[in-house]
């Protein structure tokens, strides 16, 4: 079974502090099961580009993913917020939208926030799934807070533009994206230009708060967050991420974790991959 973008149902959730925007999807072959999946994206951008993995993982139970409070079109929370205010938030959000129990995957900035979120909550979360993290050294931590996420003004001669794109572009092309230089190249192709056309435009919306995620994130004390996970876990990466090489260390620091590797969620093959591994995981 396959879906069309238009399948996915798009909407609002009104919030103390605002509103969240959600993508949703409600067929497949467990369409009646009670306890859907939750998918928080990564940073920047929004839901939007989980799309593919949503259509997969829409085949086999009712899936739900929010844009980050301050990303694509979630209103942004206030101050500098915390991972724990993302998680929070979150939590707030599916509380409006009337879900109790939930399975939960996060996957790069957003594996941060489920990881919170399953330990502000773990009577409310079936399983948890944790996808491509990465575990900074202090000095990789410190670099990631000073450059990672420059906070961006529109000014009059359209300059976000141009630093959105380039921006956006840089993130398949270095890892990070702030360190151009050959050790730090990407070994894979560039996204189709409307997908990277898409990507820049979900940043642009946001263009004032992207970087309030980005910047938990890189804050987040995960060596010391993980170890207290105590729902059901898979941890995840695929080969061609960067943060493949921190998959063996989350997995030996989340106690009784399962590791798989699996494919690109944001790509079509790699959605359809992921999606039989992680349903096998969620029992669906």
């Amino acid at each position: 079974m396959s879906f069309t973008s238009s399948e996915i149902k798009r909407g609002f959730v009104d919030v103390a502090d605002g509103q969240v925007h959600y993508r949703l999807i409600c067929s497949g072959k467990n369409k009646n099961a009670q306890t859907p999946l939750i998918v928080l994206h990564p940073s920047p951008g929004s839901a939007r580009m989980m799309t593919p993995f949503l259509k997969a993982i829409g085949c086999y139970l009712p899936v739900l993913a929010l844009d980050t409070r301050g990303n694509g079109d979630s209103d942004p929370l206030l101050g500098e917020p915390t991972i724990a205010d993302f998680a929070i938030a979150t939590w707030e959000a599916l509380d409006a939208l009337g879900h109790d129990e939930i399975n939960l995957l996060g996957t790069h900035t957003g594996a941060s926030i489920a990881v919170e979120a399953s330990l502000q909550q773990p009577g409310r979360v079936r399983r948890l799934i944790i996808d491509n993290m990465g575990l900074w050294s202090e000095n990789k931590r410190s670099a990631h807070i000073a450059h990672n996420s420059p906070q961006i003004a529109p000014d009059l001669i359209g300059s976000q533009l141009n630093w959105a794109w380039h921006f956006c572009r840089d993130q398949y092309l270095f890892s990070p994206w702030y360190s151009p230089n050959v050790e730090n190249r990407r070994s894979i192709d560039l996204p189709a230009p409307q997908v990277l056309h898409s990507f820049v435009v979900e940043v642009l919306k946001a263009i004032d708060t992207y970087h309030m995620s980005y910047s938990a994130a890189a804050a987040y004390d995960k060596h010391a967050r993980l170890p207290l996970v105590s729902v059901p876990t898979l941890v995840s990466s695929n080969d061609s991420d960067p943060l493949a090489v921190y998959l063996d260390e989350v997995h030996a620091l989340v106690p009784g974790s399962i590791r798989k590797t699996v494919g690109d969620l944001e790509t079509d093959e790699g959605a359809a991959v992921s999606a039989d591994i992680y349903a096998q995981f969620l029992n669906v």
